[in-house]
């Protein structure tokens, strides 16, 4: 069944690359095309095109549905299109005439883009809770480890001491800035775009305002042209904004596979957390991490992705906006999938005590150590040259009791500080 059928069908092949992985895809957004067209029925009851009778015909047999995807049962056969069509049929095969009524004033156009504006509302508070929670163990493990000196880099070269506080805190308020952009994407989809139609409207006196207020947007798309160019800006903002996390997320688990390493060896893991090798046995692969750092880079071409499908496409519908689809759908559940394992890992790290005490990081400390020198009265630029002239020569004497006090420094994390711009969000 197709839901443009005009009593002749298409080829095959045609069928099948037009449709392509829809069906599958679909299982994903039907629960939130029935909550769509449960509002579209009632709009149309109250505007007089449905009977109350058939209002409430509609909106129970759509309940049936909304069960059997609830359940597991609900399937979208080859013989059906997508989840527009297979919905349909099933309300006509149980309704009849009044089932066929459900169609009325809107488009597929529309009803696509409201249950893509639904899933992703939807999706985007799960990927928010999600981070929250790596969030909230983050800055746990950095109070419970906050003591912990930790050699920080630049160049991969030493540089200066940090402190595993600041390494898994640096992470917790990078999230917060993620999660400004996933706010970002969230603004944009919850605005109504029902009522649109192919993208230029009805004839029917259609009460958009009644819909938005029905389906929980805080707005509605007003301009029918705006609300059909919204198709693919909304996946791509939700991209934008799932990139974003994924960048900190794909850094985190770079830094975790470094770390691991026997020429660093800062952090381990236990043996059920960790892979092995078929041939070495002394290996504890992070395999985890390997694949949170390559998934989440494969999620930050995501946008790029979705540019190049829509950059030049003129105003109106294009079946081109059809592969945004199967590009965000299975982003956003590899995007899920990162945080609940890194969240789910990063329980059980172990970080390794006195790391400092090496002498190869002796230089850590050369910083302090010259501004110890200023602080004294030296000139900075006279201080630089000591040490520098020291550290040649090979007598440099580190000055390990430091002391860092300003805010965000390892002396002093503001941890309830990041807290509350967290809450802030919240």
């Amino acid at each position: 069944m197709k839901l443009w059928d005009k009593g002749f069908s298409t080829d095959k092949k045609i069928d099948h690359f037009t449709v392509g992985n829809d069906r599958e895809l679909d299982l994903q957004l039907a629960r939130y095309d029935v909550i769509a067209s449960k509002a579209h029925a009632k709009m149309l009851g109250k505007i007089g095109l449905l009977t109350e009778g058939e209002t409430s015909a509609l909106v129970n047999e759509l309940n049936h549905i909304a069960d059997t995807i609830e359940q597991g049962s609900f399937t979208i056969e080859d013989s059906f299109e997508d989840m527009h069509s297979k919905i349909e049929f099933l309300l006509i095969e149980k309704l009849g005439d009044t089932g066929k009524k459900i169609h009325t004033a809107r488009s597929r156009n529309d009803q696509v883009l409201v249950a893509m504006h639904l899933y992703l509302k939807s999706e985007l508070l799960e990927i928010k809770k999600d981070t929250v929670s790596l969030f909230d163990l983050l800055m746990k493990l950095a109070d419970k480890h906050k003591d912990v000196l930790l050699p920080g880099y630049t160049h991969l070269q030493i540089a200066m001491p940090s402190s595993f506080g600041l390494w898994f805190s640096a992470y917790a308020e990078s999230l917060i800035d993620d999660l400004y952009f996933i706010d970002a994407a969230f603004k944009v989809a919850d605005q109504n775009p029902l009522g649109s139609a192919a993208g230029y409207g009805s004839s029917f006196p259609l009460d958009r305002s009644f819909t938005t207020k029905e389906l929980g947007f805080k707005t509605l798309k007003y301009n029918v042209v705006a609300a059909q160019m919204s198709r693919g800006k909304v996946e791509k903002a939700t991209a934008f904004g799932m990139a974003s996390i994924a960048s900190t997320l794909s850094k985190m688990a770079m830094d975790i596979c470094l770390y691991m390493s026997q020429n660093f060896d800062f952090v381990s893991f236990p043996d059920a957390l960790t892979t092995g090798s078929s041939i070495m046995p002394h290996k504890k692969n992070p395999d985890v991490f390997e694949l949170v750092r390559a998934k989440c880079n494969k999620l930050q071409a995501v946008p790029t992705q979705l540019t190049m499908i829509t950059n030049n496409l003129p105003s109106g519908y294009h079946r081109d906006l059809q592969l945004a689809k199967e590009i965000i759908v299975p982003a956003i559940q590899d995007l899920k999938a990162c945080l609940e394992i890194l969240t789910f890992s990063l329980q059980e790290i172990r970080v390794k005590q006195n790391i400092l005490e090496d002498p190869k990081y002796d230089y850590l400390f050369s910083v302090d150590t010259l501004n110890e020198l200023v602080q004294n009265g030296m000139p900075f630029r006279d201080a630089y040259k000591k040490m520098g002239m020291e550290i040649n020569a090979g007598s440099f004497t580190p000055k390990r009791d430091i002391e860092h006090t300003h805010e965000g420094s390892l002396g002093n994390l503001c941890l309830e500080g990041i807290r509350e711009k967290m809450k802030k969000i919240l």
